[in-house]
């Protein structure tokens, strides 16, 4: 009798086991399953938009805790080839691919899915001690190729930046001088570059720069420079500087998209990432950046002119 119990209280231990292990499986395979609001994503950025993305992401984790979105930050051209090795299938850029790039992924059938984040622009920044407070697209040019007179000189975070493809296709330049053009590691060693020498002008995006003057000990120093419009979009003649007003009106001549380019094969938490950035929360993360939406959030809200 006592080895009939026995036997049966072994069948029963193992009926619980096994009843345990398909629920903790169970679970497994809806905690590992990716929908628009659930799983992971792995994200390709431009690093000049960093700070933007990084809030976005965080308020995003807290409402869909389900989620997980990694961010790879890098220079424009790794960030690009971060998306053309499969890396991430979704990035985030201040340009969409060009036909060549998108080559890649038509071979396989997949279209992407393509949105307007808002606007950013690229701004220099000189120090107060300089005479200069604007400069002109041609005097930036002239600074690229080599031919200015004088010591003044550039300096970037990276040759492989968004913010030199941008100037050098402004000014339709192969490639640049190294007598005029500098780099150095990060925005925050541009800024003390800047203050050491009074002939350097700082290149970088407006959200880098707004990031970066949050804790810049000696912001008392240097200074945003107006850039006259005399190019594209509101041809005014007149010098501005990057302001949510002046990148609205289209009077900032440096101004440029910022987009989100969805290569993900299936609807999975690329779609609901993506949606989240062009809603309304993700709109009004853009608009308390400091940076212009690409759509205004639905209540009234007063944009800062001023960018100090």
């Amino acid at each position: 009798m006592m080895r009939l119990v026995n036997i049966f209280f072994l069948f029963a231990f193992v009926f619980v086991v096994a009843c345990q292990s398909s629920k903790t499986e169970g679970k497994a395979e809806a905690s590992d399953k990716d929908d628009i609001l659930t799983g992971t994503l792995n994200v390709a950025v431009d690093e000049s938009v960093l700070p933007l993305i990084q809030e976005q992401v965080d308020v995003f984790h807290q409402s869909y805790p389900n989620s997980k979105v990694n961010l790879i930050p890098a220079p424009e051209i790794l960030a690009i080839n971060t998306l053309l090795t499969d890396k991430a299938p979704i990035g985030i850029l201040t340009r969409e691919l060009s036909a060549k790039e998108n080559e890649y992924f038509a071979q396989r059938s997949i279209s992407p899915r393509i949105f307007k984040i808002g606007y950013d622009g690229i701004i220099l920044v000189g120090n107060k001690s300089s005479a200069d407070t604007s400069i002109r697209v041609s005097d930036i040019v002239e600074l690229l190729n080599g031919s200015t007179k004088g010591s003044a000189n550039l300096i970037f975070d990276n040759l492989n930046s968004s913010a030199l493809r941008y100037l050098k296709e402004l000014g339709n330049l192969e490639t640049v001088s190294s007598k005029s053009v500098q780099t150095q590691k990060d925005v925050d060693a541009i800024l003390n570059a800047v203050v050491s020498n009074p002939a350097s002008i700082g290149v970088m995006s407006l959200n880098q720069y707004i990031d970066a003057s949050e804790s810049f000990g000696e912001k008392d120093k240097i200074r945003i420079l107006s850039v006259q419009n005399n190019g594209e979009g509101a041809k005014d003649g007149l010098f501005h500087k990057p302001s949510q007003s002046s990148l609205a009106t289209e009077t900032y001549p440096l101004s440029r998209p910022i987009y989100v380019l969805n290569y993900q094969p299936n609807t999975g938490l690329g779609i609901g990432f993506s949606a989240f950035l062009t809603g309304d929360r993700g709109q009004r993360i853009v608009l308390k950046s400091g940076l212009l939406p690409a759509s205004m959030p639905g209540r009234e809200i007063i944009i800062k002119d001023n960018i100090n």
